[in-house]
Order: structure tokens, then sequence, then C-alpha cells
């Protein structure tokens, strides 16, 4: 603020200064043209005197040129008069004039009237001329008076304008004084009060280095008494230090590898239809291959390119497992990043690729070129190809042996030094650079090939098609060559810069060996920090350990009584269930045949009724009941017997009796319906155990949903964070320059007013001293 409050002084200065000089040549200006208006004035005066002197010497001519006209028409009537009076004397007069005399009368006549009348002629001519000038001179001074009468004018203006301008200026320069004034006063303030908090922090500063160096010595001494080597002292020993955690460096690097997988896998995408529409239009043109068949370089070729798939797609499976081990907890530079070897080894098995095709696509392009139809505009556009299939060759070739060199110190202790890593890293985004515009060249020369094949009569929609699609593939290469390009240029001080990474002591390299070795200790350092981290549990006195140890004893042992007791208390219960299942079942079954043995007894008596003719009798009907009813009770006896012989799944396998046969129907239908029963209520359990699958399903991938919108919200929320700390970083550096900017300008400003304050005061007692000086020659002259 300070710098532009001087900037615009010194630029009000520098214009008020301007306006000065500008306003003293103005005022000279109109200094010399109020004289020469004056001196046009006393001219205009001198020629109106003159004009006037003229108008008179005018009146007076014409005025003796009436008299004279009147003098003329005179003589010419007493002339008139006297040739008619001639007649009459020369009869009358005996002893008149001669004729002698009256011819010399006459021509005394003739003479002064010649004379007058060329006097007249004359005197008319004098006077138109007179009149012309005049008129002349006159409109000549108007035009001058006019002219001059503008230039006032305008000269007027002029001085009224600057005048403003300098009344402006005035109050602008009188209004910025008095702003740099109070500006300086309140910079006088703040220094005094920065100089009192500069003081305070001496104090302070003084204080802290008394207390640091006590700190000091009692470390050395302890350091010396306790510690029995400092390893920071061997280079083999420091570098096995785990460095300080950059985690701004690593969060850095997750995200720009990030990118660059992104970029990657828009590259593969566009080198995997390049190649497959290529192999697709080698079937097609110049043979059509379902018509017949192709030459053999291009059968070749294209089972060459048929495989291109296991050449691309490792690249991206190679950056995406680079990316996977760049984690906020490792330390990234060249020498612990092991997945950049697998990368390079990929991108050279692809470039080794490109070399294996390049003399087919070579090949394939000159069959091409000696096709009848060719025209020569084609050869030539296929001779372009060639160039440029051979440039993007050799550029992949640059490409493979910088990206070798950088997994280099991976793999081998002090393989490349830092500087060349640097430089390696340029050459590589001069690399990307150029492999951007070799693939726009072969984008164009295609794009031209294809509107020159399109001409062709021989041509099918199958080939315009597919060279449509190897034109789309192309653009999209180049569309992601440039990205890639723009990509690394704009991170290539992040790459070239130092990591911040080293261990104390000193910037050391660091082998492979001892990079997994650093790696191991911060792991082992991490999960140690975590362990002592974790709160301790409350301990518990001695005393009360020993009696809950009592306690715990005691019920221990009534533990293991109860269990045994509850054991024997289930299997009772569990055996209790079983009888009971089983003695309900048997309920059922002798209901049943009761009802069955009182059915049969009805039917019996109604037999016997219809046998004997009557109601049955008493007596009689006495012997054949007890017989039944012994039949009965045997039949009971022996179905009891069965029973209590068998289980409730042996119930089912006993032999049965002839006269029980009904009984195991029913039986088997009373186990049907309970099974049955059993089974509905096992598939009401299933269906709703399935609805109720389904509904936890529906609801899982709900949740699945939610979790992926979650995951893009973080990520989004995440990316807008690390904006955020990346403007407050540098809006903080911006703060901190433009506050020793402001220092700085402050400084300079407070130099600048006390130079302007000396100044000043050196004019005022200038000013002082000449006003002495005037005051003594004032009386002295008064004294005189």
């Amino acid at each position: 603020m300070a710098g532009d409050l001087q900037a615009k002084y010194s630029k009000l200065a520098q214009e008020y200064s301007k306006l000065r000089a500008q306003n003293q040549v103005l005022k000279k200006a109109v200094v010399d043209e109020q004289a020469s208006s004056t001196a046009l004035k006393d001219q205009v005066k001198q020629r109106e005197q003159s004009l006037r002197k003229a108008e008179q010497e005018m009146d007076s001519l014409s005025f003796r040129n009436q008299q004279l006209t009147r003098r003329v028409e005179l003589l010419q009537e007493e002339l008139s008069v006297g040739e008619a009076r001639g007649g009459g004397r020369k009869t009358k007069q005996g002893k008149g004039d001669s004729p002698s005399q009256q011819g010399q009368t006459q021509s005394v006549f003739d003479e002064d009237l010649q004379k007058k009348i060329e006097e007249n002629e004359r005197l008319h001519i004098q006077f138109y001329e007179a009149g012309e000038q005049h008129r002349h001179q006159l409109a000549q001074l108007e035009a001058l008076v006019e002219e001059l009468q503008q230039e006032r004018e305008r000269a007027e203006a002029q001085l009224e304008g600057l005048s403003a301008r300098c009344a402006l200026g005035e109050d602008r320069l009188a209004q910025e004084t008095a702003r740099l004034e109070l500006r300086a006063h309140n910079l006088e303030r703040e220094a005094r009060e920065c100089r009192a908090r500069a003081e305070e922090c001496q104090q302070q500063l003084s204080g802290c280095q008394v207390e640091l160096s006590r700190q000091v010595q009692e470390n050395s001494s302890v350091i010396q008494e306790k510690v029995p080597f400092n390893d920071t002292q061997y280079h083999h020993f420091n570098s096995l230090n785990v460095p300080p955690h950059n985690r701004r460096h690593q969060l850095k690097a997750r995200d720009v590898a990030g990118q660059a997988l992104l970029l990657v896998k828009d590259l593969v995408a566009a080198l995997l239809n390049f190649h497959s529409y290529t192999e697709q239009r080698l079937h097609i043109y110049p043979l059509d291959s379902s018509i017949q068949p192709i030459s053999p370089l291009n059968q070749r070729f294209s089972l060459y390119l048929h495989e291109n798939a296991a050449y691309v797609r490792p690249l991206e499976d190679g950056l995406l497992q680079l990316h996977h081990s760049i984690t906020e907890d490792t330390v990234t530079v060249l020498e612990t990043v092991g997945k950049l070897k697998e990368f390079a080894d990929h991108f050279s098995s692809y470039t080794h690729f490109l070399q294996k095709i390049l003399p087919y696509q070579l090949k394939s392009l000159q069959e091409e070129c000696e096709v009848s139809l060719c025209p020569p505009a084609l050869s030539s556009k296929n001779q372009d190809l060639q160039r440029d299939l051979t440039r993007v060759t050799a550029i992949f070739l640059k490409l493979q042996s910088y990206i070798t060199l950088l997994a280099l110190p991976s793999q081998r202790e002090q393989a490349v030094p830092q500087s060349s890593c640097s430089a390696a890293f340029t050459q590589l985004a001069a690399a990307l650079h150029s492999l951007h515009d070799a693939l726009q060249e072969l984008s164009q020369h295609y794009s031209q090939k294809a509107s020159l094949e399109e001409g062709l009569p021989s041509v099918s929609q199958k080939l315009r098609t597919t060279s449509e699609c190897l034109l789309s593939s192309l653009s999209s290469l180049t569309i992601t060559s440039s990205k890639v390009a723009t990509f690394f240029s704009n991170n290539l001080d992040f790459f070239t810069a130092s990591p911040g990474y080293g261990p104390k002591g000193g910037a050391c390299t660091l082998s492979p060996l001892q990079a997994e070795s650093m790696l191991g200790n911060k792991r082992r350092a991490a999960a140690y920090m975590l362990t002592i981290r974790k709160p301790r549990p409350e301990s518990v006195p001695y005393k009360e350990a020993l009696s809950n140890r009592h306690i715990l004893t005691s019920s221990t042992e009534s533990r293991e009584g109860l269990t045994q007791q509850v054991h024997q208390g289930q299997e009772k219960i569990a055996r209790l269930e079983q009888e009971k299942e089983h003695w309900l079942l048997e309920a059922q079954l002798g209901r049943v045949r009761l009802e069955k043995e009182n059915q049969r007894i009805s039917e019996l008596q109604a037999q016997l009724c219809s046998a004997l003719g009557g109601p049955a009798s008493g007596p009689p009907g006495t012997p054949g009941l007890g017989r039944q009813e012994e039949e009965e009770q045997e039949e009971k006896g022996a179905g009891r017997e069965a029973t209590l012989s068998t289980s409730l799944v042996g119930m089912l396998t006993t032999t049965p009796i002839n006269d029980e046969v009904g009984d195991e129907a029913s039986r088997e239908q009373l186990i049907k319906s309970h099974y049955m029963v059993r089974v509905s209520e096992l598939t009401s359990q299933l269906q709703l155990s399935d609805s109720k699958a389904v509904h936890l399903h529906a609801e899982c991938r709900a949740l699945a949903k939610r979790l992926a919108i979650a995951e893009k919200t973080r990520e989004a929320l995440a990316e807008e964070v690390r904006l955020a700390n990346q403007n407050i970083t540098r809006l903080q550096d911006e703060l901190s320059t433009t506050k020793r900017s402001y220092e700085e300008q402050l400084s300079m400003m407070s130099d600048h007013l006390c130079s302007m304050n000396e100044t000043l005061s050196k004019q005022r007692e200038e000013i002082d001293t000449l006003k002495l000086g005037n005051k003594g020659s004032t009386k002295k002259n008064k004294g005189r």
C-alpha cells in the first residue's frame, strides 16, 4: 500500500511539474498573442485611418469630378449655343473676328476639354483601383481579425482548461500530501510500537537463547553419558534412519499417480482401437479378404496386430500397481518405488512390439502404393505416413530409455544421480510433446489420405467406415497424448524438485536395500507409537484383587457344579419332551381306536339284533359280549406290548396283525397329517425367510448405492479440501510476500519522508535567511 502511495505521489509530482511547465509555456504564448493582437489592432487602426483618408480623398475627387462634369456640360452648352449663333453672325458681322481667331479659340477649347476628359478618366481609374485595393485590404484584415479572434478564443479555452487542471492537480496534491502526512504519522506510531515490540522480542530471544543453551548443555551431557554412538555421523547407518514424514508430498504423489493412471487408461484404449482398426483395414484394402486372400505379408502383419492387447493392457496394470503402492504412510522417492520397474518392463515390451510391426507397416503401405489404381497424390501421402510411423516408433524408443533410466534407482545403489534424474524428467516431458506433434501430423496425413481414397472408384463403404473409425482413434490418441504432455509439463516442478525426504544429519541417497530396511523401520516405529499411545487400564488394589480371586475360585467351583446340574436338567428335559411327544401320539392313537371299537360294537349289536330277530336280551347276549370284551382286552394287551417294545419311529415298522390294518392306516394318516402340518409350517417359515432375504438384499443394494455415492462425495470433499489447503498455502505465501513488500515499502517511504522533511527544513531555513536579509536591506534603505 505504501508503494502504491509512493508511486501515486511520484506520478502526481511528475504531472504537476509537467502542468507547471505547460502553464508557463501557455502564459508566454498568451502574452505573445496579446502583443500580436495589440499590434494587429494598431495596424487595423492605421488601416482605418488610411481608409478614412482615402475616403476623404475619394470624396474630394468625386466633388471635383462633379464640378468638372458641370463645367464640361456648361462648356458644351455654350459651345452648342455658340455654334447655333455662328450662322446668323456670319451675315450680320461685317467687321467681326477673323477665321484664324475662331480656330485658335476652338483649338484651345478642344485641348482644354481633352485634358479634362483625360484627367477625368485617370481619376476614375485611380478611384476604381483605390476602391478595389481598399476592398481587398478590408477582406484580408477581416479574415485576419477573425483568425486572431479564434486563436484568442482557443488560447483562452486552453488557458481555462489548464487553470482548471492545475487547480485540480493542486487540490489532489494537497489531499495526497495531507493523506501522506497522516500516513507518515501512523507509520511513525507503528514504527514506535514495532520498536517496542522488537525490544520485547529481543528480551524474549535473549531469554530463549539462555534456556536453549542450558538445554543444549544438558542434552549434550546426556548424549555423551547415555548414547553409545551417533549414527548420523555415518552415512551407512544414517541412511537407515526414518526420515520425517512429509504428508503433503505423499498426498501430492498419490494425486499425481491417480491422474497419470486415468490418462494412461485413455491412452491404452486409444492404442487398442488404433491397432484393432489397422488390423481390420488390412482385411479390406488393398484386397478384400472376403473375396480373395490377402498377401502373406499382410497376413503376418494382421497376426502380429491381433496380439496387441497382450502388450498394451499391461501398461495400465503396471501403472495401477504403482498407484496402489503409493499410500499416505509410505515414503515415495525413486529409490522406494519398486513398481516403476515393472511399468518400465511393460513399456519396453510394447516398444519392442512397435519395432517388430514397423517393417510390416512400411511394407503394407508400399503395397498400397503399388496398386494400379493408386494415384501419385495417394502415394505421396503413404510416404508421409511411413515417415510419421518411423518417427512415432523412434519417440517411443526415446520414452522407453528415459523411463528405464528413472526405474534404475530402485534396483541399484547410486545408479543415477539426482541431477541426471531431473534432466531425465525434463527430457521425458520434451519427448511427450514431440510424441503429440508426431501423432498430430500422423492424424493429419491419414485424414488427407482418407479423403483421397474416397475419390477412388474401387473404395467400398466398409473401407470408408473403417477409415472413419481409424481417424477417430487417431484423434483420440492425439488428444490423449496432448493431455499427457500437458500434465507432465505442469507437474515437472514436482518431479524434478527434491522431495524433502532424507535422514537427519544431512542429505544422502538411499540404496534399494536401505530403502526397504528404512520402510520396515518406519512400520515398526508406527506400530510402537500406536502401542504406547493406547490408554492403560485402571489398576486394582492388592487386597481387593485377593478377595476377588477367592470369590472367583469359589464361584468357579460352584459354577462347575451348577454347569453339571444344568446339563443334567437339560438332558432330562429333552428326554421328557421326547416321552411327552410319544405319549401324546399314543393318546391320539388310543382315542382313534376307542372310536373305532365303539363303532364296531354298535355294528355288531345291530347285526346281532337283526340275527335274533328282536332286541338283544341280556343273558344270551352276555356271553357274546364277554367274548368280544375278552378279545378286545387281548388285542389291547397285545397292542400295548407291541407299543412298549417299539419307539416312536419303530411304530411305523411294526408288523401289524390282520385285525389292526385299519389302526395302522389311521396311524399313518395321523402321522402324515402331522408331518404335512410340520412341512407347511416349515414352508411358511422358508417363505418368510426368503422374503426377509429379498428385503435384506434390496436394503444391501440400496446401502451399496448409498456407499458409492458417499464415496464419491467423500472424494469430492477430499478434492475440495485439498484445493482449499492449496489455496490456504498459496494465500499464506502471498500474505507473507505482501507483508514483506509492505514492510520494505514502508521503510522506503519513511526514508523518503525523512529526506523530504530535511529538504523542507533546509528550504524553510533558506526562506528565513532570505527574509532576514530582505528586512536588513529595507532598514538600510530607510536609514539612507
